[in-house]
């Protein structure tokens, strides 16, 4: 071949054609549906164009950035270990967990320290087990040799096929020499210095060993949920907040020199406080990073099965320098729920909850319980006989996936370890109010990662928005979606924070497009909400978001403003076409914004939002 063909081939290899220049940026699309038609199946692709919408629009913007994600997973129980290890197929179901590529990419797993209630074994067991009445405080009996069989070999696995894996470990009891009642079930740290020296040296020893057989322990929480009092019938400690202080006052420094990778996490339980935990001490997470110790700990860690994840945010408000991980929840069934029924409410809920909510809730990690059961729910050994998993180990070998590897899949796949959660508006709640709910991710390469959820029955169409340029996608009734798309939009504003503002409904100014204003009726002339901005501020645009209810927006509207709340000047009158309308002004500076209604509509008049941008 002549120099100059080659030239040519080069050029026509590397310089993109007229054709492809101009050609708009496309998002890619993965849907899961409650009645498993579309299993993260691929979509086609998306377009972004430059025209408006009509419908509820979600803003993505990545100049706005929050939490560190560390990864997305579940836990390679005993159970699940004797499960998997006993596949004839099992690389195949490796490789369907953990490669990036051809399976899910999970990337973070919690691993229980000794014993769970999802042991296969007859006998709980610790690393350091003697016969009762003895002791053991030189530790000369530890040994993870128990794990060296099927768990630590599935766990080296996992890493050489996801390098990014992260490893968090977590007890579920002492060894029962160090309690009061002589058992891995139930009872507390007998309260001596040198049983909480003793069981800070068995968790070191522990990370070494594991380090040692080449699974380093990235994350390390003292005591799996410690407000549980009465653990049914596998190991569990009562922790109070004190016992908690102590173990890690002796555990950090210690910790500190034999592992700097490994971080200390407090608390590891639910949201909210369990009723069935009696008199737990409600405000435990707040306790903890709230003493000396605290200098040790790096956040704390939470679970699924009471309260809401808003916990996490008013956790974080109160200490923003500390992190927050979720660890756990278990999908569960009932015993004559259909398996469609399962994976549709088990979809929906982790959807809301685990998913968005975690996420959303300044979550750096959103964690499963058991990777793999059986079709009976186990094998467990007390506790938990409803629990389900990510994939399900049948009699005959066979191995199906369940809602939670999806729910799971649509984070971990596309969200890489290293990411960051950046802003975007969601109308969505936890709880269930019917509207599209979201969350947004840069990953380390620059690209984006939107994982949708249309919590209602009915299909519902909404729009997705980056600086100029939008799309628009129906989800399925239940439906979880991610979008990602590699192309950069540059947003030629700045938002504008609203930090201290008022209005004539905190809904207005708070950010959160899932709490809203409403007219409460039919849209008339003079109907208006006003915002005291707190201090005169410059914007060029007014963003009024009327969220998820569709057609409660204003038709005409005018936009005054004033320094004093009582003399005000018209800026701009309008039209709008849709539940998203951006109004764009000169350069102003003003303290107080009113926006007032000039037409009328059988409609209410909704806002989710208003924002403003310089």
């Amino acid at each position: 071949m002549r120099r100059t063909a080659i030239v040519a081939l080069l050029v026509s290899l590397t310089v993109p054609s007229a054709e492809a220049a101009e050609r708009e940026p496309e998002a890619r699309v993965w849907v899961t549906t409650p009645d498993r038609t579309e299993l993260l199946s691929e979509r086609p692709r998306v377009t972004f164009g430059t025209a408006q919408s009509a419908h509820p629009t979600i803003v993505v913007d990545p100049d706005r950035s929050y939490q560190a994600i560390d990864g997305f997973g579940a836990s390679i129980t005993d159970s699940s270990a004797e499960l998997l290890m006993g596949l004839t197929d099992r690389a195949e179901t490796m490789r369907k967990l953990f490669d990036p590529a051809t399976g899910i990419g999970v990337s973070f797993l919690r691993q229980p320290v000794g014993s769970s209630d999802f042991t296969a074994a007859k006998e709980h067991y610790t690393y350091d087990d003697v016969p009762a009445g003895q002791t053991d405080f030189e530790l000369k009996h530890f040994s993870v040799r128990h794990d060296e069989a099927k768990i630590l070999p599935l766990l080296r696995e996992a890493k050489r096929l996801n390098p990014k894996l992260k490893v968090m470990a977590t007890p579920w009891s002492p060894p029962a020499w160090m309690k009061t009642n002589d058992s891995l079930v139930g009872g507390q740290l007998k309260d001596d210095p040198a049983i909480y020296d003793a069981y800070a040296r068995y968790l070191v020893k522990f990370v070494q060993a594991y380090t040692r057989a080449g699974v380093p322990i990235d994350f390390l929480s003292v005591q799996n949920e410690p407000q549980n009092r009465k653990p049914d019938a596998y190991p569990g400690t009562d922790m109070p907040v004190a016992a908690q202080l102590r173990v890690i006052e002796k555990l950090g420094p210690k910790l500190r020199i034999a592992s700097p990778r490994t971080k200390i996490l407090g608390f590891d339980h639910n949201w909210a406080t369990h009723p069935n935990d009696g008199t737990a001490e409600a405000d435990y997470p707040y306790q903890i990073l709230r003493s000396p110790v605290s200098k040790w700990i790096a956040g704390t860690a939470y679970h699924c099965y009471y309260g809401n994840p808003s916990a996490q945010t008013a956790l974080h408000n109160a200490f923003p320098d500390k992190g927050i991980w979720f660890t756990e929840c278990s999908g569960s069934k009932g015993a004559t729920d259909p398996p469609a029924k399962v994976f549709s409410d088990t979809l929906r809920w982790h959807a809301r909850n685990v998913v968005i909510g975690t996420t959303r809730n300044w979550a750096r990690s959103a964690v499963n319980w058991n990777i793999a059961l059986d079709s009976t729910g186990g094998p467990h050994n007390g506790g938990c006989g409803t629990c389900t998993g990510l994939v399900t180990v049948h009699p005959d070998g066979s191995v199906t996936t369940d809602a939670e590897y999806y729910t799971i899949g649509h984070l971990a796949k596309f969200v890489k370890p290293g990411a960051r959660r950046i802003a975007s508006t969601s109308f969505g709640t936890t709880g269930w109010n019917g509207q599209i709910m979201d969350v947004a991710f840069r990953n380390p390469d620059g690209s984006t990662a939107l994982v949708v959820h249309n919590q209602h029955d009915d299909p519902r169409t909404f729009a997705v928005n980056v600086g100029d340029r939008t799309f628009e996608h129906t989800l399925p009734g239940g439906a979880l979606a991610t979008f990602t798309w590699t192309a950069k939009f540059r947003n030629k504003l700045d938002f504008v924070p609203l930090t201290g503002a008022t209005a004539t409904d905190p809904a207005l100014v708070d950010d959160d497009g899932s709490t809203r204003w409403s007219s409460g009726a039919a849209q008339v002339p003079g109907q208006h909400v006003q915002v005291d901005l707190g201090r005169r501020e410059e914007f060029r645009r007014v963003a009024v978001d009327s969220g998820g209810n569709l057609g409660d927006y204003a038709r005409n509207w005018e936009l005054s403003v004033s320094n004093d709340g009582t003399n005000w000047r018209s800026l701009e009158t309008g039209t709008s076409t849709g539940q998203l309308t951006n109004i764009d002004v000169r350069r102003t500076s003003a303290r107080f914004l009113r926006i007032t209604t000039t037409g009328a509509a059988s409609n209410w008049w909704s806002i989710a939002d208003i924002r403003l941008y310089e």
